[in-house]
């Protein structure tokens, strides 16, 4: 439970600020509407600075399925950890955007576009192509992954060797700066999930909730966000041990 529950909140504050910048920028009325992808891609930076801030030192921060099944590919984290993992990060992301209807449940029921309001939960592609956007969530992780690995030289431990860090390892604010660089160059294809639980666990919020006109939940779409991210990892983690 010592990492369990830092795994929670770090993803729990990670899906709070972006499905909230997103919130922010594209609901009716709000004090940000319209403001553009750059404040997107601010916020979901942000969000994963602060994540690694506040469990870094805890869960090692990993706010990701993918970075957590790319750690344990490359040696680097216990295999059987990756599901208490799992389940802490899906169960914050649900509850993040929780939080996130919560507050901004007055302009959700002003929106009348039902994709508008799932945009703000999970990921839609720009132009369908299931091909196209499946490539775009692998290489966009993999970039993710691959130069985590190098940012903390693979070292993924505490000194007393015991916890892992994983991205609290390299600090917070070069994983801010990472996350920023891959939306806003690899992100406008898909909207760069790079991360399961970011998009499936709002995604089920989204399915659950009583939000007021909300249409579909896109289930068609979305397994790309998640085998797409997990592809990517594996691959990034695969690459570093033949290059180690």
């Amino acid at each position: 439970m010592s990492s369990f529950i830092p795994e929670y909140m770090d993803t729990l504050l990670l899906l709070l600020i972006g499905n909230s910048v997103v919130a922010n920028v594209v609901l009716k009325g709000t004090k940000g509407n319209g403001s553009g992808w750059m404040v997107i891609t601010t916020g979901w930076a942000l969000g994963v600075f602060l994540g690694v801030v506040v469990a870094g030192h805890y869960s090692g921060a990993h706010l990701n399925p993918a970075v957590t099944v790319g750690l344990a590919i490359a040696g680097s984290f216990k295999w059987q950890w990756v599901w208490p993992y799992i389940l802490a990060q899906m169960l914050g992301a649900m509850t993040g955007a929780l939080l996130t209807w919560m507050v901004y449940k007055d302009h959700f029921n002003q929106t009348p576009d039902r994709v508008v309001k799932l945009g703000v939960f999970a990921t839609i592609p720009a132009i369908r192509n299931g091909l196209c956007n499946l490539l775009s969530e692998i290489v966009a992780t993999f970039v993710l992954v691959f130069v985590i690995f190098y940012l903390s030289s693979g070292e993924i431990k505490s000194p007393d060797a015991h916890t892992p860090i994983g991205l609290g390892s390299v600090g917070a604010i070069p994983v801010g700066f990472l996350v920023w660089a891959i939306g806003l160059a690899l992100g406008g294809t898909t909207g760069y999930a790079i991360n399961p639980a970011r998009d499936l666990g709002p995604r089920i919020f989204h399915a659950l909730a009583p939000i007021k006109d909300k249409g579909s939940s896109d289930w068609g779409y979305a397994w790309i966000p998640v085998f797409g991210p997990l592809i990517g990892g594996s691959l990034a983690a695969g690459l570093y041990l033949i290059l180690k």
